[in-house]
C-alpha cells in the first residue's frame, strides 16, 4: 500500500475512534440521565499520568484525585482549610505537634475500615525515594522527611505515628503554619495497604483502586474518559449529590470549548485565551474568570550550555521580551503580566521584581543587547536554542511570539518542538536536550513557599537544576521561623536572590479560566482553583 494511503487509514482510524469515544461518553451520561442520577461532565486537560495519588504531578491528575481520595483536611469551596477525614486536630503551643482526630466509622471504597495507620502508611509511601514522588518535597516541614526523602532514613523514622485507630500524631521540625493546608493534597492521602501488597504500582486501576473519597473509580479510557462514581461508603456521602462525574482529556482546548458549546460539557478545563473577548461576549456569566494563585513561565536548563555558568544569557532573553504585550494583547488580558514568581496575592507575602522591571522597554532591550553581547553572542555568532513546551494551542502562540521577540530583539534563532504531555515532562527531569521549557506552577496551599521551594536544589521538581546555597539557607531559615513577619522577610529576600540569578523567565500569572453552564450549582471561584464534586450539584435541564 502506497505511504500516503496508509497515512490516510491511520487519520481515518484516529478519527473513528475519537467519535466513538465521544459517542460512548455521551451514552454513559445518557443512560445516567434516564436513570435520574446527576452527571457531571469536566474537560480536564491533560490525560492523567496516574491515578497514584502519591506519584501524580499535573493539575488535571489532581482534580480527579481529589475527588476518589480524602486528606486529613480538605478546602471549602471558597479555599478555606476545613477538617475533612480528620474531625478535629490540635496543636502544641510551639506548634511542632499536631494530633489528628479522625472521624467515626470511615470506609474504604470496599467497605473496610479506615484507620489512622493508613493515613501513616500513605505519609511514609510519599516520602519514600523509592516511590518516587515528585511531591515528595511537600513533606518538608515533618520531622526526618528531609532525610527519608534523600534516601538517609528509612521512611519508618518520618515524624508520623497512629496513637490508636483514631489517633494520628505529626512531629514537625519547625513550625509551619500553613500546615493544615498542606495535608489537603493528594501527596498526603492515605494508602490502601492490601491492594499496595497485591499489586505494586499498578494498584491504582479499574477494578483495583480502593480509594477513601466521595467518589470510587469506574473505568479509564485513555484519551476518552475517566469515569467515577459515588463511593456508599464515604462519611459524607449523603450530602454528594452528583452520581457520575467523567472527566474527558482535552488537550486542544478550542476542540474543548466546541464540545462545551454542543452540550457534551458541563465544565471546561480552560478557554483558549486568543479567544477570550470572544467567549466573554458570547457566554456572559457562564464565563469564570478568577484570580489564581498561578505563575507561567520558562525554565533554563542549568546543568549544560548554553545557560549553565552564564547568568548574563539568562538575564539579557528574560529583558528583551515584552510581557505586556503577552498578556494583554495575545493573551486578551486573561493574565497578568509577571516578572517575579510567586503571584501576587498570596497569604503575607509582597510580590518581588528586579529593579528593570520598571525601566520603559527600550531600556530594558538596551540592556539585554549588552547582556547578550558580554556573554559572547552577535549577529554573526546568534544564539540557536531550543524552545520546548507541551502540545496546546496557547502555550505554542505564546513560543511563537517569544521566539520573535528574541528574533528581533537579539537575533536569536529559536526552533520550537512541542511534545506530549509525558514525553515533555520526561525530558524536564532528564535534562538531556531540554534547553529551554515551558514551565508553570499552581500552589498546592496559599503560602509563598508552595512557589519557592521547588527551585530548592534538593526538589524533585527542580527541573532547571538550580542550585544556590544561600537561596537554599534562605529557605531553611524561613522554614525555623516561628515570627510570620520575620519569616515572610526571609522568603522574600530568597525570591530576590533567585531572580538575580535568573534559573527561570517569568512571564505571566495565571487566572482561572473556567465556562460552567448554569444549571450547576455550588461552583465558587477561588484562588486554588480547587473544585470537589461532591461540593456541586447539577440541577434539571
Amino acid at each position: 500500500m502506497p505511504r500516503s494511503l496508509r497515512r490516510l487509514g491511520f487519520a481515518l482510524g484516529i478519527a473513528l475512534l475519537s467519535l466513538s469515544g465521544m459517542a460512548v461518553l455521551v451514552g454513559v451520561a445518557a443512560a445516567e440521565a434516564e436513570s435520574g442520577a446527576e452527571v457531571l461532565r469536566i474537560g480536564n486537560g491533560p490525560e492523567p499520568e496516574t491515578l497514584d495519588p502519591h506519584r501524580g504531578e499535573g493539575v488535571s491528575t489532581a482534580n480527579i484525585l481529589r475527588d476518589l481520595y480524602e486528606g486529613l483536611t480538605g478546602l471549602a469551596p471558597d479555599g478555606s482549610v476545613i477538617p475533612a477525614a480528620a474531625a478535629s486536630w490540635e496543636v502544641s503551643a510551639d506548634g511542632l505537634d499536631y494530633t489528628f482526630h479522625l472521624r467515626d466509622r470511615l470506609r474504604w471504597s470496599n467497605g473496610e475500615a479506615l484507620t489512622a495507620d493508613d493515613f501513616v502508611a500513605g505519609l511514609r509511601r510519599s516520602a519514600d525515594p523509592a516511590t518516587g514522588s515528585k511531591y515528595a518535597q511537600i513533606l518538608s516541614p515533618i520531622d526526618n522527611a528531609a532525610a527519608v526523602s534523600a534516601g538517609h532514613l528509612p521512611s519508618e523514622r518520618l515524624g508520623v505515628e497512629a496513637l490508636d485507630a483514631r489517633t494520628l500524631h505529626i512531629h514537625l521540625q519547625g513550625p509551619t503554619p500553613y500546615f493544615p493546608g498542606l495535608l489537603a493534597h493528594p501527596a498526603t492521602f492515605p494508602v490502601y495497604r492490601p491492594g499496595l501488597e497485591r499489586y505494586g504500582r499498578d494498584f491504582a486501576r479499574p477494578g483495583r483502586l480502593v480509594s477513601n473519597g466521595a467518589y470510587q473509580l469506574h473505568d479509564w479510557v485513555v484519551q476518552s474518559r475517566v469515569s467515577l462514581v459515588r463511593n456508599p461508603y464515604y462519611w459524607d456521602d449523603a450530602r454528594t449529590s452528583i452520581g457520575t462525574v467523567i472527566y474527558v482529556p482535552t488537550e486542544d482546548l478550542s476542540s474543548e470549548l466546541k464540545r462545551y458549546r454542543a452540550g457534551e460539557l458541563d465544565c471546561t478545563y480552560a478557554i483558549p485565551m486568543s479567544q477570550a473577548r470572544w467567549v466573554r461576549g458570547l457566554f456572559g456569566a457562564e464565563l469564570h474568570l478568577a484570580p489564581y494563585l498561578g505563575a507561567y513561565w520558562y525554565g533554563y536548563n542549568l546543568s549544560r550550555p548554553p545557560f549553565k555558568d552564564s547568568p548574563q544569557l539568562r538575564q539579557a532573553l528574560s529583558m528583551a521580551i515584552d510581557r505586556d504585550v503577552i498578556a494583554g494583547k495575545l493573551l486578551q488580558g486573561a493574565a497578568l503580566p509577571a516578572y517575579g514568581y510567586v503571584p501576587p496575592g498570596t497569604w503575607n507575602y509582597t510580590p518581588q521584581a528586579p529593579p528593570w522591571a520598571a525601566w520603559p522597554s527600550e531600556w530594558r532591550l538596551a540592556e539585554a543587547r549588552r547582556l547578550y553581547a558580554a556573554a559572547g553572542y552577535s549577529a554573526e555568532h546568534p544564539l540557536q536554542l531550543e524552545l520546548r513546551y507541551n502540545t496546546q494551542e496557547d502555550h505554542r502562540r505564546i513560543a511563537t511570539v517569544i521566539a520573535a521577540m528574541w528574533k528581533q530583539g537579539l537575533g536569536v534563532q529559536t526552533r520550537l518542538v512541542n511534545e506530549e504531555w509525558k514525553v515533555f515532562l520526561q525530558n524536564r527531569r532528564q535534562r538531556i536536550q531540554t534547553q529551554v521549557f515551558r514551565g508553570a506552577w499552581i500552589g498546592d496551599y496559599d503560602d509563598a513557599s508552595a512557589f519557592l521551594d521547588i527551585l530548592r536544589s534538593t526538589d524533585g521538581k527542580n527541573d532547571e537544576a538550580y542550585a544556590s546555597a544561600g537561596y537554599d539557607a534562605l529557605l531553611a531559615q524561613a522554614q525555623q521561623q516561628p515570627d510570620a513577619a520575620l519569616r515572610r522577610g526571609l522568603l522574600e529576600q530568597a525570591e530576590r536572590l533567585m531572580l538575580d540569578d535568573m534559573p527561570v523567565l517569568p512571564i505571566y500569572y495565571y487566572a482561572s479560566k473556567h465556562l460552567v453552564k448554569p444549571y450547576v450549582a455550588g461552583w465558587t471561584d477561588n484562588p486554588l482553583d480547587v473544585h470537589y464534586s461532591k461540593d456541586l450539584k447539577v440541577l434539571p435541564h
